[in-house]
């Protein structure tokens, strides 16, 4: 009976790690559609978000055949591109940045990882500026609470960097309603009104604040996957979130939630492929 449940167990544990090793190597394309008349043309976009760094194949060829082969009109980085640890390597990432950038417009908002490099300094010499410097260089200019627009399709592309402290482990910080406008301004509501916001938590006042869709990342999908709960672990070290992947709605407003492309501590994925997300908006109803 003893040995038949540790032959189980080890079996079990065997198949865990040949998934993990094979899913932290790969990823899959989704693709949602998403129509308003507030669009005045089509406009394909590709998401890409938790990155952490990660290179599939060389030079991240895997990844930028993929995204070539999709022909996006643009590209939206949610952030966490790459990963905040003192003296880790950033080259992956801006590499891609620079590669992608040679060819679409990008539209970059920092995730807690970009942010951290930036509002920590002495803990990370010399990182933010240097990835900064590098993403300008390749003409990328991060949406640090500003909008781009796309006059072609009337669409609003805002970026926002909310502070660490909604980031906290285990508990939840609360939005004040006025949080929000006081970052990014009063939204024009004859646009369609795209906000690349990295943490899903605060869907509920994203979608107050006025964006017609939200696009998220942070999650790593859970980590692990498990059928029908979902999503085991965020990082803010919850059980089971209720965000962890997918297409959500809120009254008017909806949210795409990238799984990530990779992770990072434990830089591990379950059943839980990394995720490149394709995106159409269309006009009409």
């Amino acid at each position: 009976m003893i040995e038949g449940i540790l032959a189980a167990a080890v079996a079990v544990i065997g198949i865990c790690l040949a998934v993990a090793l094979w899913d932290s190597n790969r990823f899959v394309t989704i693709t949602y559609e998403l129509c308003s008349d507030k669009i005045t043309k089509p406009c394909r976009l590709v998401l890409l978000a938790d990155l952490h760094n990660k290179s599939f194949g060389k030079e991240n060829k895997r990844l930028l055949d993929a995204i070539d082969g999709i022909s996006p009109d643009g590209i939206l980085a949610a952030g966490d591109m790459l990963t905040a640890m003192r003296g880790a390597d950033y080259s992956h990432a801006l590499s891609l940045m620079e590669k992608l950038a040679a060819k679409y417009r990008i539209y970059y908002a920092m995730g807690n990882h970009e942010y951290r490099l930036g509002g920590y300094p002495d803990n990370y010499p010399g990182m933010y500026e240097g990835y900064l410097s590098g993403l300008k260089r390749a003409g990328i200019e991060p949406l640090i609470n500003e909008t781009a627009y796309l006059p072609e399709c009337n669409i609003a592309v805002c970026g926002a960097q909310i502070d660490r402290a909604y980031y906290r482990h285990f508990k939840r910080r609360p939005m004040e309603p006025s949080y929000l406008p006081k970052l990014l301004g009063t939204p024009d509501r004859e646009m369609f009104q795209l906000l690349i916001a990295h943490n899903p938590v605060y869907f509920d006042a994203y979608a107050k604040w006025g964006a017609d869709l939200v696009v998220s990342g942070h999650v790593h999908g859970g980590i692990m996957r498990l059928p029908v709960l979902g999503g085991v672990l965020s990082p803010a070290l919850t059980l089971f979130p209720k965000y962890d992947g997918g297409m959500f709605t809120e009254n008017n407003s909806t949210m795409i939630l990238s799984r990530g492309l990779s992770s990072h501590t434990p830089p591990i994925r379950i059943f839980n492929p990394g995720e490149l997300i394709v995106i159409d908006l269309k006009p009409g109803k």
